[in-house]
């Protein structure tokens, strides 16, 4: 096979490794990861992937030693990569929701703003974006690069610390509370610039990206179906087309329809006993493996 029909992708390893492989899955592609391997494998030949950590895969992706590559936009930021930012996908470690980089201290420190931190020592893997933020803020501290186990470092090795949280349980379970957020991040799909330019790879890269956007868009949605009545037929819609546009189609039998929707799953719960006691029937909802917009 010719070189220039690899795709050469880069997976995040480590608190992101899970979530992405499942959204892959989601997305069509089977994945096969060996226990001690950092190598996994496709059932897509033109697709040859490599674990990496989230923190180093701007600068391996910018270098030209990946395609391609999934990362957090504070990764980006903190190494200034010079890459093409294919999409943003809104999944984090524990949910589809962005992440936060925040200045956290000690319950009962007496730092309450970010003026505060003038002459302090803070503690963190973010290094390079905490000073640029600190800077711009005019404030002058000493930034500490953490190895880990950043929520134990206050008080006694930092003031503060600027750390990532999803849900900030990790915080608080360490006494500590957030005094501001400076970043707010999600993972992105990034590209080689060179490799963007290459048109075979551009194209696997796009359709990459639409797959796993499609699959994104239908992990919190399911599709639902009934059968409907000529005479229940007005009050299911006027309940269906509150919340989405639904499609329609004539039974076999006379005076039914067949509708169809695809709705927020969170809505279910609530809308099914409303549907069938206007006369909906046969209602069955499904899952759905990718919404492509």
């Amino acid at each position: 096979m010719n070189n220039l029909n690899i795709l050469k992708l880069g997976l995040p390893k480590g608190s992101l490794q899970e979530s992405t492989l499942r959204l892959f899955r989601k997305a069509g592609y089977h994945i096969t990861v060996s226990a001690r391997s950092y190598y996994p494998v496709f059932d897509d030949p033109e697709i040859h992937s490599m674990l990496i950590r989230a923190q180093e895969m701007p600068r391996y992706v910018e270098g030209g030693f990946l395609d391609c590559g999934l990362t957090g936009y504070d990764w980006i930021l903190e190494q200034g990569a010079d890459v093409v930012e294919i999409a943003d996908l809104c999944y984090a470690k524990e949910g589809f929701r962005t992440v936060k980089w925040v200045i956290a201290v000690p319950v009962d420190s007496p730092i309450n703003n970010i003026k505060d931190l003038e002459g302090k020592r803070i503690a963190t893997e973010l290094v390079k974006y905490t000073k640029r933020y600190l800077k711009s803020n005019g404030i002058r501290a000493e930034v500490d690069f953490s190895w880990g186990a950043t929520e134990v470092k206050p008080p006694y090795l930092a003031d503060a610390i600027v750390e990532l949280t999803e849900t900030g349980s990790s915080l608080r379970a360490n006494n500590l509370r957030i005094v501001e957020t400076i970043l707010e991040s999600t993972t992105r799909l990034i590209a080689n610039k060179k490799s963007w330019q290459n048109k075979w790879k551009r194209r696997k890269m796009e359709n990459i990206a639409l797959l796993l956007k499609g699959a994104l868009a239908a992990e919190e949605k399911v599709g639902l179906k009934m059968n409907v009545p000529e005479k229940a037929f007005s009050k299911v819609l006027n309940i269906l087309t509150a919340l989405h546009s639904p499609t329609i189609s004539e039974l076999s039998d006379p005076g039914w329809f067949a509708v169809e929707v695809i709705i927020d799953e969170k809505k279910v719960r609530d809308l099914i006993p409303k549907l069938k006691s206007v006369g909906a029937t046969g209602i069955v909802e499904y899952q759905l493996n990718k919404v492509i917009l």
